[in-house]
C-alpha cells in the first residue's frame, strides 16, 4: 500500500543517514575539534533533509487521498444468500405475484417489466468490466425528468418493484436487481411464453452509488434511437446476433400479443357457472336461473342458521392472487386464454405494423442487409418454435448475469473467472 511504501522511504532514509554520519576514531585533538564542528554542521543537515522528506511524504499521501484510484463497478453473484431453499421460493414466489397483480390490473405494462430487465443488463461493458445488472436502472428511472409517456410506464414498473421489495423485508428480503430480472421473466409468461430460468443472488448497487457511464439510454427500445445504437449496445454488452435476436424477438412478441388480447380477456372465470345443485347433463337442458332465484337461494341459507348474513356488491370480478394451481396460473391468471408461440412472431415479422405493436421498428431492425446474420436467425426460430424457445432462454439467462462475478464457497471455486458461454457455443446441433 502507498502507506507501507512511505513508511520504507522513511526507513531507508533513516539507515543512509545513519551510514553517512557515523563516528570516526580521532587521530588527534585537532581532528576531534574539527569532527565535532562537523558533526554539529551534519546535524543541522539531517533535521533539514529529515524535515523536508517528512513534508514530501505527507503531500503525497493527500495527494493520493484526494484523488483516489476509480473502482471499476462489478456485480457480484452469491447463488446462497437467500439461505435455505423455503425462505428462497417464498421471496420469490411472492415477488411474481406481486408482478402478475400489477399486470393483470393494468396489462399495457408488460412489455416494460421486460425492457427494464433488459436495459439494466445492457449497461455492462465488457471492455472496462463495468455496469451490469445491480438494478440500477431503478435509480436512472425514478430520476428521470422525462414526462413522457414511455418513461411514466418504465416508473409505474418501478414503483411496483420498489413496493413488493419493501412489503417482502417483513418476512423475506430478495434485492432489487434480482427483483428486476424476474420480473422481466414473469412479463414473458404472463402472456403464455415459456418460463425464463433466472439466476438468483444479484447484488444490488450501493444507495450512493452514481449510474453507470455505461447505462443504455431509457429510449433504446422505443425507435426513436438510431439502430446502429441499438447494435452497438448489445456489442458493447459482449452480446451475438443470434442472441441480440432472440432478445428483441421476445420483447416485440410479448408486446404484439398483450396488444391483440381483449381488454378484460383474464376476467372470464374458467370455473364453471352457478347452476341448481343435483343436475348433470347439456347445459342446454339446465334452466337459467335468474338474479331473483339466486336471492332466494341466500335468502334460504340465511333463514337456516342464527348468523347474519352479508352481502357484498359490486364484485365486478376481483383478482385474489395465491401459489396455487397448475404451472402456469400458480402466479395468478394469463393475460389470455390462449397459450400463443412467441416464435409466431418472428414468422410474421416481415408482416409487422405500427398498429399492432409499439416495437414495428424490431421488424425493419432485423431484416436488414446490415444485420445478415440476424437475419437468417429470425428465419430459423420462425420455423422452429422448439429452437427458438430453448435459445430465448439460455439468451435470457445470460444477458441478466452479465459481468457478474460468483462468491461464496463452492460457487466461487467452481464458476469464478469462468468464460461465459454464448449460444453460438451451444453443441445441441440437432435443434439447429
Amino acid at each position: 500500500s502507498f502507506r507501507a511504501t512511505a513508511v520504507a522511504i522513511l526507513l531507508s532514509y533513516s539507515a543512509s543517514f545513519g551510514h553517512a554520519f557515523s563516528n570516526c576514531p580521532a587521530a588527534s585533538r585537532s581532528a576531534a575539534t574539527s569532527s565535532s564542528a562537523l558533526s554539529m554542521e551534519s546535524n543541522n543537515d539531517r533535521r533539514t533533509f529529515l524535515t523536508e522528506s517528512v513534508l514530501t511524504l505527507t503531500a503525497g499521501l493527500t495527494a493520493a487521498t484526494l484523488n483516489p484510484t476509480p473502482a471499476s463497478a462489478r456485480v457480484f453473484l452469491d447463488p446462497a444468500m437467500y439461505g435455505d431453499q423455503e425462505l428462497r421460493v417464498s421471496a420469490v414466489d411472492s415477488l411474481r405475484e406481486s408482478v402478475r397483480r400489477a399486470l393483470l390490473q393494468k396489462p399495457t405494462l408488460t412489455p416494460y417489466f421486460l425492457e427494464m430487465a433488459l436495459l439494466d443488463s445492457l449497461s455492462f461493458d465488457i471492455e472496462t468490466n463495468g455496469g451490469g445488472p445491480d438494478g440500477s436502472i431503478i435509480k436512472a428511472v425514478m430520476t428521470s425528468k422525462d414526462t413522457d409517456a414511455h418513461t411514466k410506464s418504465l416508473k409505474e414498473c418501478a414503483t411496483v418493484l420498489i413496493d413488493a421489495k419493501r412489503n417482502l423485508k417483513k418476512l423475506s428480503s430478495i434485492t432489487i436487481a434480482d427483483a428486476v430480472a424476474l420480473a422481466g421473466a414473469e412479463a414473458v409468461n404472463a402472456v403464455g411464453g415459456p418460463i425464463l430460468p433466472t439466476q438468483l443472488g444479484r447484488t444490488e448497487a450501493a444507495a450512493n452509488a452514481p449510474i453507470p457511464a455505461s447505462m443504455p439510454p431509457l429510449n433504446l427500445f422505443t425507435g426513436e434511437v438510431d439502430n446502429e445504437i441499438v447494435a452497438d449496445t448489445f456489442r458493447t454488452a459482449g452480446l451475438t446476433e443470434r442472441e441480440m435476436t432472440a432478445l428483441l424477438g421476445c420483447l416485440l412478441g410479448v408486446d404484439s400479443i398483450e396488444k391483440a388480447t381483449p381488454e378484460g380477456s383474464w376476467k372470464e372465470s374458467s370455473k364453471p357457472k352457478f347452476r341448481e345443485a343435483g343436475k348433470i347433463g347439456r347445459m342446454s337442458d339446465f334452466k337459467k336461473l335468474t338474479d331473483e332465484d339466486i336471492e332466494a337461494e341466500f335468502a334460504k341459507d340465511g333463514a337456516d342458521d342464527d348468523e347474519e348474513s352479508y352481502t357484498v356488491s359490486g364484485d365486478d370480478g376481483w383478482y385474489i392472487a395465491d401459489t396455487f394451481g397448475t404451472a402456469d396460473s400458480r402466479f395468478g391468471k394469463s393475460l389470455n386464454k390462449e397459450k400463443p408461440e412467441l416464435s409466431t412472431t418472428l414468422k410474421n415479422l416481415a408482416k409487422t405494423s405500427s398498429s399492432s405493436t409499439q416495437y414495428s421498428w424490431i421488424s425493419g431492425f432485423l431484416l436488414s442487409k446490415d444485420l445478415p446474420t440476424a437475419k437468417s436467425w429470425v428465419d430459423k426460430y420462425g420455423s422452429k418454435p422448439l429452437l427458438y424457445e430453448k435459445d430465448l432462454k439460455v439468451a435470457y439467462n445470460a444477458v441478466t448475469q452479465l459481468g457478474a462475478e460468483y462468491t461464496g464457497g463452492k460457487y466461487e471455486s467452481l464458476l469464478k473467472n469462468k468464460k461465459r458461454k454464448t449460444l453460438n457455443d451451444d453443441e445441441l446441433e440437432f435443434l439447429r
